[in-house]
């Protein structure tokens, strides 16, 4: 995997072109740029900031200019509904890959994923580490890893998704992909 972006423009210009063109946004909120250039770079980053403080942009942005699908571990089914949709709408290839979909739409979301046809990929934590997904990866150039909504665990238990308390793992199977890890900071 090659852990520079794929492109060749400096770091925090491709990301303000992307912030811009893809987002329509003309300035980063404070803190963003730095984590987003972080990423870009390949080096791993813990995002907390309050609810509504642009913290999906943090991942977003790096997985557009480093190559590879970015897989983003979800583990809310409607927001990830919601957040495929706004990036789709903004012209980016995202798909999600959850209990949700039917067995033809898994399959088409798993073709495109081979085909290397995503920016980004959304996971339910119990989709990635079923039976055999974490090894079809393994297949895959990837981007970047985000986990979303890390702070669940810690503000509702290792109770609320098991399988979050095992993606800590995921470092051991991809020791050269960046990680970003987003969470709320509560008022």
């Amino acid at each position: 995997m090659d852990p520079q972006p794929h492109t060749r423009d400096d770091p925090a210009e491709a990301a303000r072109r992307v912030l811009r063109d893809t987002f329509g946004y003309t300035d980063f909120r404070p803190h963003q740029q730095r984590i987003i250039e972080q990423l870009t770079v390949g080096e791993d980053a813990f995002v907390l900031m309050p609810t509504g403080g642009g913290k999906s942009l943090c991942y977003q942005i790096p997985a557009l200019l480093r190559s590879g699908t970015a897989l983003v571990v979800s583990p809310l089914i409607s927001l990830m509904q919601d957040q495929v949709a706004a990036l789709q709408a903004n012209g980016v290839a995202a798909a999600g890959y959850n209990s949700n979909l039917d067995s033809d739409s898994a399959r088409q979301v798993l073709a495109r994923l081979h085909a290397g046809e995503l920016d980004l990929l959304y996971v339910s934590p119990e989709r990635l580490l079923s039976e055999g997904f974490l090894e079809r990866l393994q297949e895959i150039p990837l981007a970047l890893i985000a986990i979303d909504e890390a702070h669940c665990v810690s503000q509702w238990g290792h109770d609320f998704r098991p399988e979050y308390a095992r993606l800590g793992g995921l470092a051991e199977h991809f020791p050269d992909v960046p990680r970003a890890h987003r969470a709320d900071r509560h008022r």
